[in-house]
């Protein structure tokens, strides 16, 4: 409650004719006389603000404790008597370098030594007069990153306690320098200048200038970590003062999310992209399909996910991923998807005659697969490109993005070389059944599938990444993947030598080296006993470390600027054997913000120094709806530095 002063009885008349909303649902079992306690809340400031009076917080009890910022840290104290106690997240705000930003910022980093309050009422968005008019998809994306930024705002308080409507006014201006980019491109220029300050009629601005809408949106995302919920004075509280210039290291910086070996819904898939957005992350890998089932329906041919799908519930429909993909694209994220193939198939083309697919459910599946149930492709059979080609046409329909992947890992020649139509097919054109036979083989497939890709992207090329596979193997590489044309995405260990052979050959990576970026790993086996294969468990301290720069030169790579293109960045990756709605988002989070951290900033510090951040970038996470791991107790967050080992 709220003690309010120089009240008269003309106010107290005002007071009781104020017509307040009731009709707000009671939350989490909030009794009525809560609901009541807030709707008075509500009067009271309306009178505050109307009346222009002191509002004096009143709170009840009084806290014990308070922070305060000593040597760049904020320790937790006794209140003394008469001292008015400062909220632990008030004093983040104004402790440190870089206070509570994640990822750190790449530029000038500029941060005043003091807050004001704000109103939840009284923000406001608006492009630069000297700035040009916005495209439509555009303007539409500026109105949804600007209400979302709002929206969570108002949220900060959301299970903490009520917020106060007083308080000043907060404008965004911004200018967007391109007006038609809507779409994420794997050259899209994410950098921003964000400026905040005090008018002189008590406003607070805020001014961004970007680049592109993605860069503003990165902009926004620093505001808002730069905005506090107080709960002590209970007030939404921003940094005064600040200047920050900022551009990620790394373009490609992503999460692949699996969801065919266990389905995952669109709401976990929404609450991965809420995490992304906070940590500045902007590619979301989808791995839609695989031997276990197939969960994406395609509607020219609707028996994929009649015989594939686990469940008619577990199904992604075509709106399914519009929606997916415009609220990843609002908040800085481009979708790419991926149909694995020639392996990694099974479930859900049963009908499509025989011979389309080989080995599916093999028995012993060991002898014919990585894991099961077995199942490929076969390559000779024509009516795989034919499902192929439609299977692209309606992913390029549906995703929007700039690259493609097309899978291409763990083929197994025992398969093939067990199928007589392959043998034969072999036999006609003059081949053995040796590696090199079945890698030619793969690259007929590899060759047709490539074409049925470009037909559906209107007869365009575009960059295909496939997976460290046969293919890419030493002295094969150059035989059948084009450097122009090829991006490899590196699942191997981060001391592989296929890395540095691939960089020196002139290839684009994206590193996603199981030893630092399987988030599956560390668990029990769920096939056989004891730990799974890639185990044991990785620490988000040795994720932060994995640095991609770092692996290039420890294989004796001379880091030049062209080998520095050529390094893409990284993607986590969450295969789902063992994970479900249930366990999602422990399982990507928080370790993924510490590989953000290391794709925008390549810090040159250790995990030790983003330490206290990354804590309380985890409490980020939970309060944007995320659920994520816990990284120690709560006391080594309200004790920083005294944690350690």
């Amino acid at each position: 409650m709220f003690k309010v002063s120089l009240l008269t009885s003309a106010h107290l008349e005002v007071l009781l004719s104020l017509r307040i909303d009731t009709s707000e649902p009671s939350v989490d079992g909030l009794n009525l006389a809560h609901g009541a306690q807030r709707n008075f809340r509500k009067a009271e400031d309306l009178v505050c603000t109307f009346f222009n009076i002191t509002c004096v917080p009143q709170t009840n009890p009084s806290p014990v404790w308070t922070w305060s910022c000593q040597s760049d840290r904020c320790e937790k104290q006794l209140v003394v008597e008469g001292e008015t106690a400062q909220a632990l997240d008030a004093c983040k705000l104004l402790c440190g370098e870089y206070r509570v930003l994640w990822p750190k910022p790449t530029g000038l980093v500029q941060l005043g030594t003091s807050i004001a309050i704000i109103s939840q009422h009284a923000i406001t968005a608006e492009l630069s007069r000297s700035g040009r008019e916005l495209s439509p998809k555009v303007a539409e994306l500026f109105r949804g990153a600007t209400k979302l930024f709002r929206d969570n705002v108002v949220d900060l308080g959301k299970g903490v306690g009520p917020i106060r409507s007083v308080g000043r006014s907060l404008l965004i201006e911004a200018t967007i320098t391109d007006t038609e980019t809507a779409s994420f491109k794997s050259n899209t220029d994410e950098s921003y200048r964000l400026e905040i300050s005090e008018t002189t009629n008590g406003r607070i601005n805020s001014s961004i200038v970007a680049a592109t809408f993605f860069g503003f949106r990165h902009a926004l995302e620093t505001l808002l970590q730069l905005t506090i919920y107080n709960d002590v004075t209970q007030e939404l509280q921003i940094l005064d003062k600040a200047l920050i210039t900022d551009s990620p290291v790394f373009p490609h910086r992503g999460i692949l999310l699996d969801t065919a070996r266990n389905f995952i819904s669109v709401e976990s898939i929404k609450r991965t992209l809420n995490g992304m957005a906070a940590s500045k992350l902007n590619t979301f890998h989808w791995h839609i399909t695989d031997s276990h089932s197939f969960p994406f329906e395609v509607e020219s041919y609707p028996q994929l996910t009649q015989y594939g799908a686990y469940t008619p519930s577990k199904v992604f429909t075509p709106a399914d991923i519009r929606t997916v993909v415009e609220y990843a694209r609002v908040r800085g994220v481009r979708v790419v998807p991926e149909f694995d193939a020639p392996a990694h198939v099974g479930e859900g083309w049963q009908w499509a005659g025989p011979n389309v697919t080989v080995c599916v459910k093999a028995e012993p599946w060991t002898s014919y697969c990585v894991e099961p149930p077995c199942g490929q492709l076969n390559p000779t059979n024509g009516t795989v490109y034919e499902i192929l080609g439609e299977i692209y046409k309606e992913m390029f329909k549906l995703f929007d993005s700039d690259i493609f992947h097309m899978g291409g890992d763990e083929v197994n020649f025992n398969c093939w070389n067990s199928t007589e139509e392959i043998v034969t097919w072999l036999s006609n054109k003059g081949l053995g059944r040796q590696e090199e036979d079945f890698l030619e083989l793969w690259d007929e497939f590899q060759t047709k599938a490539l074409n049925k890709v470009e037909e559906a992207n209107g007869g365009a090329s575009l960059p295909i990444v496939l997976w460290t596979s046969g293919l890419t193997g030493k002295g094969h590489v150059e035989k059948y993947l084009d450097k122009e044309r090829y991006i490899i995405q590196i699942w191997t260990t981060g001391s592989d030598e296929l890395i540095g052979e691939l960089v020196n050959k002139g290839y684009r990576i994206i590193v996603s080296n199981y030893d630092a970026l399987y988030f599956d790993c560390g668990f029990g086996a769920w096939v056989g006993e004891g730990n799974n294969w890639c185990s044991p468990y990785i620490g988000w301290q040795k994720v932060y470390m994995n640095s991609p720069y770092d692996i290039v030169t420890n294989l004796g790579v001379n880091l030049t600027s062209d080998v520095r293109a050529q390094i893409l960045g990284s993607e986590a990756t969450l295969w789902t054997e063992q994970v479900d709605d249930s366990s999602v988002d422990g399982r990507l989070w928080p370790r993924s913000s510490a590989m953000a951290e290391r794709l925008w900033s390549n810090p040159a510090e250790s995990w030790r120094e983003a330490e206290y951040r990354m804590l309380h970038h985890r409490e980020r996470l939970v309060q944007r709806g995320v659920q994520p791991e816990s990284l120690e107790p709560l006391w080594c967050l309200q004790n920083h530095g005294y944690c350690y080992l």
